[in-house]
């Protein structure tokens, strides 16, 4: 991940490529934003999605994390992924975190994110959800923070998601340039990247890539997976055959000009509900 693109680009590729054939999230799902976290005198929003229908029974959830190269992008931007998990019938919240602008590097960024997780287990009561059922999703650079979670470890303990469902990510930067300037020099690549910290007894994992990813390679991907799998953790790995980042049909501009495949987007969507449904985040309901 050593280029990036305009902001305007990446918003439009997580609308095509999260929301599918929706043209906006419907105005009855619009999200509750809430105050997750102040810090250095702001205040980061959880934006939170709940199904249409309610019950007394505590919901599954899942935290969204935006790409972007962590110094571009918002929640907003996975609104669209998030009611697809609305529409199964989990609490979707979508995070921001500070972005590696200025003094700001990936490190506060996996800070927010660890905070996030913590947050909404501790207002589980109100959230209406199981703390026990946590899912990150992670987008790109979103993908090395939840990876980072459960791999490098949260700077103030805890915060690790019982499922990772990840989406083209960033879990392979010992080498990547781009990510050692993010650092300013605050610590190694190395240090921060996941596939250099599996450890025994990370959460299940789904993870959707394009064969011909050139920002996050499939190789750093595969390598993370199997790593995954000889700490005795689950690994799925699914492979998309001639889409690049994102999913991506234009191989030739994979930060830009964006055109995700429908068909392997819903197939990688179908792949992080199977390990849901598989590990009891996903219940059939009237």
């Amino acid at each position: 991940m050593n280029r990036r693109s305009n902001g305007a680009a990446l918003f439009v590729m997580f609308v095509l490529f999260s929301a599918g054939c929706r043209t906006a999230v419907p105005a009855s799902t619009d999200p509750t934003a809430m105050t997750y976290r102040e810090v250095d005198g702001r205040k980061l929003q959880a934006h939170v999605f709940q199904p249409a229908s309610h019950d007394r029974r505590p919901r599954s959830a899942v935290i969204l994390v935006h790409g972007g190269g962590w110094s571009e992008g918002s929640p907003e931007w996975t609104f669209g992924a998030a009611q697809r998990f609305v529409d199964v019938g989990m609490v979707a919240i979508a995070v921001e975190y500070r972005l590696s602008q200025g003094t700001v590097t990936p490190i506060e960024a996996l800070s927010d994110v660890c905070a996030a997780f913590r947050w909404v287990r501790t207002q589980s009561s109100q959230l209406g959800i199981d703390p026990r059922r946590v899912a990150g999703y992670g987008i790109s650079a979103g993908g090395h923070l939840v990876a980072s979670t459960a791999t490098v470890g949260c700077p103030d303990g805890g915060g690790t998601p019982d499922v990772m469902l990840l989406l083209s990510p960033a879990v392979d930067l010992a080498r990547d340039a781009w990510f050692g300037r993010k650092l300013q020099e605050r610590a190694t690549p190395e240090a921060y990247s996941p596939v250099d910290h599996v450890r025994a007894g990370a959460p299940p994992t789904n993870i959707v890539i394009g064969a011909e990813d050139t920002l996050t390679p499939l190789a750093g991907t595969k390598r993370f997976c199997d790593r995954l799998r000889e700490a005795g953790s689950e690994c799925h790995l699914n492979v998309f055959d001639g889409v690049g980042h994102l999913l991506t049909r234009n191989l030739a501009n994979q930060e830009s000009d964006f055109d995700p495949d429908p068909a392997a987007r819903d197939a990688g969507y179908a792949s992080h509900f199977r390990l849901l449904k598989q590990v009891g985040f996903l219940e059939t309901r009237p």
